[in-house]
């Protein structure tokens, strides 16, 4: 084959990967909120104990990938799901698992590709969260090596480990699957980080809301939840807010009792329950449940805060299982939770991403009170001094919103190259290209 074919070959399969990158990459984090592990699978678009399997599997990796000489190892989590592999050259289709506890590979979309594609299902746990920590004292000076970095090394060490796997079991070597890897939030963005940083290790990637960029101040979320929740909603929410927030400043702690969150001393971490409260119904498609008895409240002329604290109660608490001490500064300086998921995500709040969800200067829904102070306070306060989002850092080594723009440089360079490093081996590109 001539350097001119190989070429055209190299550039072919250089678009179609990157046409797995979906649009919505260019928008960053508009659409996502980071903030809460999340809820349970049936909330999420698969019915409550519908896994295709969770059994267990472990691997050992590596607790530093940074350091030449620190050889500790910590046992990672995953599962796999083998019916609808097309054995033994089939697809391998990477789930990763995002800012919480992974119980399993559920039996949603992804379960759809998968026997439509004959694909094999992998899913690691992310590090420090469920059955995958380093440690069990989550103290900050051992958090230092929870970050998206040593996450996405994970997930290169596990593809080549199960891989290596995979032809132990089918009698071979040297063969690579086509790998293909997938995430939604956070999650999302590992996903389309990976495609970046380890090209050479996947086909292609699916972020699905990948939030991309670090935001420091994170107010359009606030602003999305105003546009979405309508004029008449979001009046309500609003009235909501101000009357809170004049409770409290009148020292009528009472306000917190209708909430069942007597518990949050600190007023600022009480109305950050609230304003997750009602994004909530938004983020996850139930805005009914909170508007329609809200605007009906004030159109009725009864009590807002109190049809407020019923929706709170028994939806946010009751049906989406969310818990009040969770939002307690006490509770997440605790280094040996019962629920550790709250502790380490703040963690990369505080440490990476940041993402702070303050409040606009104008037409805020959620309180002023919920500003920049009061989440660097919070960082403070949970971790320890030294602890800060570096977003420019962040968003410099990965590329922010100009990620696919760096994704096709780097695929251009490796169609232009005929030889050398950067060209794709034959191997890789003809899994590609098959699948």
């Amino acid at each position: 084959m001539g350097a001119g074919t190989t070429a055209g070959a190299t550039s072919r399969l250089a678009v179609v990967p990157l046409l797995l990158l979906p649009l919505l990459l260019a928008r960053g984090a508009e659409a996502v909120s980071l903030w809460r592990p999340p809820p349970e699978a049936g909330l999420l678009g698969s019915a409550p104990g519908r896994f295709l399997t969770q059994e267990e599997h472990w691997m050992s990796q590596t607790l530093d990938h940074f350091s030449p000489t620190d050889h500790r190892q910590f046992k990672q989590r995953y599962y796999e799901f083998l019916d609808y592999h097309r054995a033994p050259n089939g697809p391998v289709f990477l789930n990763i698992c995002g800012e919480a506890s992974c119980t399993g590979i559920s039996n949603n979309y992804l379960a759809v590709m998968a026997k439509k594609f004959g694909a094999a299902l992998v899913s690691p746990e992310h590090r420090y969260y469920g059955k995958s920590s380093p440690f069990e004292d989550l103290t900050t000076e051992n958090l230092r090596f929870l970050s998206s970095k040593q996450a996405l090394s994970d997930l290169a060490v596990f593809r080549q480990y199960y891989q290596e796997t995979l032809n132990a079991k089918y009698n071979r070597s040297g063969v690579d699957n086509s790998w293909f890897v997938f995430g939604g939030s956070y999650s999302g963005a590992l996903s389309a980080w990976f495609r970046l940083k380890f090209p050479h290790l996947t086909c292609g990637s699916l972020a699905s809301s990948g939030v991309v960029l670090a935001v420091y101040n994170f107010t359009d979320f606030d602003k999305q939840i105003g546009e979405s929740a309508g004029p008449e909603c979001k009046e309500a929410l609003q009235e909501v807010t101000r009357l809170v927030d004049g409770q409290l400043q009148s020292g009528h702690n009472s306000v917190k009792e209708l909430f069942g969150a007597k518990l949050l001393e600190n007023d600022g971490d009480f109305l950050y329950l609230l304003a997750d409260a009602a994004a909530i119904a938004f983020q996850y498609g139930n805005p009914d449940v909170l508007c329609s008895p809200l605007v009906e409240a004030k159109k009725n002329g009864t009590d807002l805060v109190e049809a407020f604290a019923h929706y709170v109660n028994d939806y946010y608490v009751g049906t989406f299982r969310a818990s009040v001490a969770s939002y307690d500064q006490n509770y997440l300086k605790n280094t040996t939770p019962a629920e550790s998921s709250y502790r380490l995500w703040w963690y990369q709040v505080c440490s990476e991403v940041a993402y702070f969800q303050v409040a606009p200067k104008n037409d805020s829904v959620r309180s002023a009170k919920i500003d920049t102070r009061y989440h660097l306070d919070l960082c403070k306060n949970v971790f320890g001094e030294g602890v800060y989002p570096d977003v420019s850092m962040t968003n410099l080594y990965y590329g922010g919103t100009r990620i696919a723009v760096q994704v096709l440089k780097l695929f251009l360079q490796m169609a232009l190259k005929t030889h050398g490093a950067m060209l794709l081996s034959r191997n890789h590109r003809k899994n590609c290209h098959h699948t």
